[in-house]
């Protein structure tokens, strides 16, 4: 009985060092892809797709929720290490909010439902979380914290949309076709990239 409790308790420990080393390495990766960032005709120049959402969303489906939770959270705080930050770290709990809204949900129910099935609705109900909880947080966090964090009013940063898309005149404005459509593009485009390579590289996961 104390021979198959130790067999146990080694291979628990081998499993959960396997995830924290997937966790770094994952992480790593994503703090690479933020540093190609593509700038987008409807937006303001200070929103740029990049894909470092891609190894998060890898890791949730492949190990779970809390995992993508803590692949986001470590791309964070190595990103705030490595870059700083110009908004005393809201932006970067803002940006945590925004990646996790995607990642979660979206594991949560390919968890139940390994399929592809399961992945495509994993992944459209947390594009649409996504979209929702960015424009939310962008609205009543992220806008109003950069006006302060750079000394503007919240009219500059709303004109430099107008600049880019006439229909932006208002914070309603902004969010409705600057914002959600950004966050949109984003989510959908991670989800394709992952759903297009994820079975490919899956077993890397799963290996001992």
């Amino acid at each position: 009985m104390s021979t198959q409790s130790n067999t146990v308790t080694r291979t628990q420990s081998r499993i959960s060092v396997r995830t924290l080393v997937n966790i770094a390495m994952l992480a790593a990766i994503s703090i690479i892809l933020m540093l190609f960032e593509i700038p987008l005709p409807f937006a303001p120049s200070f929103y740029e797709i990049d894909f470092s959402e891609v190894p998060v969303l890898i890791g949730a489906f492949a190990m779970g929720p809390a995992a993508g939770a803590a692949i986001e959270l470590v791309k964070i705080l190595l990103n705030f290490v490595v870059t700083g930050t110009d908004t005393a770290g809201v932006g970067e709990l803002a940006n945590f909010i925004i990646g996790c809204s995607l990642c979660v949900p979206a594991a949560m129910i390919y968890k139940r439902h390994k399929t592809r099935k399961g992945a495509l609705i994993g992944m459209g109900v947390g594009t649409a979380a996504m979209v929702a909880i960015g424009c939310f947080v962008n609205a009543y966090v992220v806008l109003p914290v950069y006006a302060k964090a750079f000394g503007m009013p919240m009219d500059a940063l709303i004109q430099m949309g107008t600049v880019v898309n006439p229909n932006i005149t208002n914070l309603t404005g902004f969010i409705m076709f600057a914002v959600a459509p950004f966050n949109l593009l984003k989510a959908t485009l991670v989800s394709l990239v992952v759903l297009l390579i994820y079975k490919k590289i899956s077993p890397i996961f799963k290996m001992k």
